[in-house]
């Protein structure tokens, strides 16, 4: 507790060094540490966790994670937590949403458990796997740091083997969800800052050889007669084997020296899509260790301003959503995702922009198997340090993270690295070398960024373009945009050489319905005013021939502290659905009749 600092000879490390983070923010769990969880038996440890918020970071100052387990009265020292008894909160959650107290904390917290083990094999590896904590998680075992993950919205993994031990150990992270300048979003963002362990807590156990990747999709080139599969192993092994029994396909994969390994074959498999979405059993065996995925093969492409997907051209009829909740905030349940593809379903939509950070993996999954395309993105949201190597290190890592938990999944379409950046020359080396690297790690998506409209120019112009595939582009005339006719004289103007998807336009509607107060009867935060803008907005977009989709904001309602003003109350209210996610406002019929519209005169045309 009362380490003497060699600051000076008074001083005392848990008083007057501020540079007790640094050994505890090695950032070493990160993309390079995932291992491939697919049919793998999991343990849970969720359940209720031992918890303390620590606003000061008093626990790393005077290392909590070094306490052993003692009763107060065989304690030799004063102390200011004991991380073995008091408040407990349950995980997953946000803390946010269990106490009103922890409501606005933004800080440190420790969680802590028993983590009780029958037998440690030496034979055996065990790793730890959180599926998401916000935004700074340290990971100690029985005392000992085992390393640090970034970004709030990743899954990450520890590997605990030599530290865990037979018996009862004890597992504590420390959790840290302060904004910053060089985080990854920064500090001012339009969604609620939760703190906690907000996704599932896992324990995997494997053999000394472990599967940490495999990706397979359709081979690049000509037709659909041939697929690719590329994998990660660690530990001793020679080959890999990769079975795909519907497709007849059983293959034997070389491992380099550093258990690397690709390969392409001929198969014939029926292509994936939202009208048919088929999909594949698989199994990848390697050195006594053994992984199971569903996936299906299709092909995305941009052929100038045309999406094709499995060489068909394609418009997508999309709505953007939020992982957020009244009661539980971040977190998400199996109920709530089935909830929001169904309404996805009643608007006619064929896709989903998944905004503005990766939200939970059964999403994607769940869209593989209802057939929805989907976007997915990271939060190199409004400012961000572009020009601080850190804070790319950090969205690059979050960038990784994502494409390796869903790059299997058929679903997924684009990848986006960043939402409304100004245009200047750090933004544009910034988030053009992260479509670079999702590029290099996964040629068969498309890239792109929601980017905002020169409204000096009047006309869609962004320097990013030339570097993604598809220009997103949030648009809010009518709204924030006075001028609706604007709009219109933007399209005229523009000649973009790409499709352009609309990632966000709307209006805010305050219904009440249970949640929130009930909007004015006409005018701006009216039901009324809000249907006009939709209205207006289709009439316009429609006859834009470079538009191929839109995602309007949003589908719920949700949760943000900067939303203030008397119908807003601590929400935007932009939902096409209530914050009950149940009451629907009348904009949300206007999109569903353009929808079903779309969806009933088909893109014409296939290009093989």
């Amino acid at each position: 507790m009362l380490e003497r600092s060699e600051l000076a000879e008074n001083a005392l490390q848990a008083l007057h060094d501020e540079d007790y983070d640094v050994p505890f923010n090695t950032q070493s769990l990160n993309h390079r540490t995932m291992i491939f969880t697919g049919g793998r038996q999991a343990r849970s440890l969720d359940g209720s966790w031992n918890f303390c918020v620590d606003l000061l970071d008093t626990g790393l100052r005077q290392k909590w994670f070094t306490m052993e387990p003692l009763a107060a009265d065989e304690r030799t020292e004063p102390w200011d937590y004991d991380p073995y008894v008091g408040e407990t909160t349950p995980v997953p959650s946000c803390w946010a949403m269990v106490k009103e107290k922890w409501y606005f904390f933004e800080g440190s917290a420790w969680y802590t458990r028993a983590l009780d083990m029958e037998t440690v094999a030496t034979d055996r590896r065990y790793f730890l796997r959180v599926g998401a904590a916000q935004y700074d998680c340290k990971v100690f075992l029985n005392g000992q740091f085992i390393g640090n993950h970034l970004g709030g919205s990743t899954p990450f993994f520890a590997e605990l083997t030599g530290p865990l031990q037979t018996g009862r150990n004890w597992l504590m992270l420390m959790v840290n969800n302060t904004r910053s300048l060089t985080r990854v979003p920064m500090r001012n963002t339009d969604w609620f800052n939760y703190g906690g362990i907000y996704r599932e807590v896992s324990l995997y156990e494997t053999p000394v050889t472990v599967i940490r990747d495999l990706f397979v999709s359709l081979a690049e080139g000509p037709g659909f007669n041939r697929i690719r599969a590329e994998v990660e192993v660690n530990g001793p092994a020679a080959e890999a084997r990769l079975e795909i029994a519907e497709l007849g396909i059983d293959q034997t994969i070389p491992l380099d020296g550093d258990g690397k390994g690709e390969l392409v074959f001929d198969a014939a498999p029926t292509l994936w899509s939202p009208d048919n979405p088929k999909l594949y059993d698989l199994r990848l065996s390697a050195g006594g260790d053994l992984v199971t995925d569903r996936v299906g093969f299709r092909r995305i492409e941009r052929e100038g301003t045309d999406l094709l997907l499995n060489g068909a051209p394609l418009f997508l009829r999309g709505i953007s959503v939020h992982e957020d909740d009244a009661v539980t905030g971040k977190v998400t349940s199996e109920e709530d995702l089935r909830r929001r593809f169904a309404h996805a379903r009643e608007l006619n939509c064929n896709y989903l922009r998944l905004a503005h950070y990766p939200h939970h993996e059964r999403a994607a999954q769940l869209a593989d198997e209802l057939g929805f395309l989907l976007w997915e993105e990271i939060p190199v949201y409004w400012a961000i340090a572009f020009d601080n190597p850190e804070t790319y290190r950090d969205a690059e890592n979050q960038l990784l993270e994502l494409i390796r938990r869903d790059r299997n999944r058929a679903s997924v379409i684009i990848w986006s690295v960043g939402n409304e950046n100004p245009d200047t020359d750090a933004r544009l080396a910034f988030m053009r070398g992260l479509a670079e690297t999702a590029k290099r790690v996964d040629p068969t998506r498309l890239t792109s960024a929601a980017c905002l409209v020169n409204h000096a120019r009047k006309c869609i112009e962004d320097r990013l373009a030339a570097h993604i595939d598809v220009i997103g582009l949030n648009e809010y005339y009518g709204w924030y945009e006075e001028n609706f006719e604007d709009l219109g004289e933007i399209g005229r103007n523009s000649r973009p050489d790409k499709p352009v998807l609309i990632s966000e336009t709307g209006a805010d509607g305050a219904i009440g319905g249970g949640i929130g107060p009930e909007g004015p009867s006409r005018g701006l935060f009216s039901e009324d005013y809000m249907r006009e803008v939709y209205e207006k907005q289709i009439d316009t977009l429609r006859h834009l021939d470079y538009v191929k989709g839109m995602s309007p904001w949003i589908l719920y309602d949700f949760r943000v502290e900067r939303r203030q003003n008397v119908f807003q109350r601590g929400y935007n209210r932009k939902g096409l659905i209530g914050a009950d996610k149940s009451t629907k406002k009348a904009a949300f019929h206007v999109l569903a009749a353009y929808y079903a519209e779309r969806a009933a005169s088909p893109e014409k045309g296939r290009r093989e």
